[in-house]
């Protein structure tokens, strides 16, 4: 789930999209009057929508790498008249981005982090079996597609995706069918590819499709989204003045652990950059937890929006503590562990 908006008439023409724990996220921003903030994360535009609209004195920096986003999101940069600014990048360069615009230090940082009701529903993009599509998934259409992945890989290398980033149990199984399929020929839609998986994983009564992990771990890895993730939250702790508001929107649990770990280890006394580092014992805190356990949508929420059903949101204010080194743990939960392969249950 990305950035959304339903009111198309009044974002200036946006896809229809609607964003997930929007009020909650306003709140959770404190936002103020001649301040400085920043959606890593614009979407189809609903929460840029909404901070634009809740105060009239700031700005706002926006940041996509997908083109498409950016196009759609050209009408919202007008009608703000000079209060967006709407930038091509990954939000894990979000410190450099506000600093090449003039942004820092910024006042509030939101991150909804996951794919788009529109990158979905498009079957081009590949992201979904749900229209069968050329098997893709790129955000921003550079570097390394699914395809590419699901017909080179190795059969270690398939499973270690599968297992660690999308949870399948049977994660290896799936790999060696793969294997096993495309040597007959190269799997290049979605359709196809949901159909090898089907072949191994089996339907539960009312639960997802049974391709859903492989595809949901075939997007992470296409486009790094747990080390976007990680390295965001690192350069927010740099960009973000004192009193500054992070606030993150995650919908599954490998986004959530990483958001958790490192705020949790920021907002106590005394942790260094790991525990290969004990150097940094001592230092301070470098946010405060706004809230102590994650937001979730109402029930309300979920009726209108069953995508919603799986969102957490977190959020933390800046202190005044001298920025600390790279997390090398909380890196590390966002690759590939060495030894997933062999965890992977046939």
């Amino acid at each position: 789930m990305g950035s959304g908006d339903g009111n198309s008439e009044a974002a200036g023409g946006l896809a229809h999209h609607v964003p997930v724990l929007l009020g909650e996220a306003l709140a959770a921003l404190a936002l103020k009057s001649g301040g400085r903030y920043l959606d890593g994360t614009f979407g189809a535009g609903g929460h840029a929508k909404a901070i634009l609209g809740a105060e009239r004195a700031l700005k706002l920096l926006a940041i996509d790498r997908d083109p498409d986003a950016l196009q759609r999101g050209s009408a919202l940069v007008k009608s703000a008249r000079g209060r967006l600014t709407l930038v091509e990048g990954r939000f894990g360069d979000l410190e450099r981005l506000a600093r090449r615009n003039e942004f820092t230090p910024l006042d509030g940082i939101v991150l909804d982090i996951g794919v788009s009701s529109m990158q979905v529903d498009e079957a081009t993009r590949g992201f979904s079996f749900r229209l069968d599509g050329p098997l893709d998934m790129r955000m921003d259409g550079k570097g390394e597609s699914a395809a590419d992945i699901v017909n080179s890989a190795s059969e270690a290398r398939l499973a270690d995706i599968i297992f660690h980033f999308g949870e399948e149990r049977r994660a290896r199984g799936v790999a060696h069918a793969i294997i096993e399929a495309r040597r007959k020929s190269k799997i290049t839609t979605t359709r196809q590819l949901a159909d090898v998986v089907a072949r191994i994983v089996r339907a539960e009564p009312r639960a997802p499709h049974p391709a859903t992990r492989t595809f949901q771990a075939l997007r992470i890895a296409v486009n790094d989204e747990l080390g976007e993730l990680a390295r965001a939250l690192h350069a927010a702790e740099r960009a973000l003045a004192p009193g500054g508001r992070l606030v993150v929107i995650t919908f599954h649990s490998l986004e959530d652990r990483i958001v958790k770990q490192f705020l949790a280890k920021r907002s106590r006394r005394g942790e260094g950059g790991s525990r290969h580092r004990p150097e940094g014992a001592g230092e301070e805190a470098t946010f405060n937890l706004v809230s102590r356990g994650p937001i979730l949508p109402s029930e309300k929420e979920i009726a209108a929006n069953p995508r919603a059903r799986s969102a957490k949101l977190r959020s933390a204010e800046r202190t005044k503590a001298t920025r600390r080194a790279v997390d090398e743990d909380v890196m590390a939960l966002a690759a590939l562990p060495e030894a997933s392969a062999g965890r992977a249950r046939a």
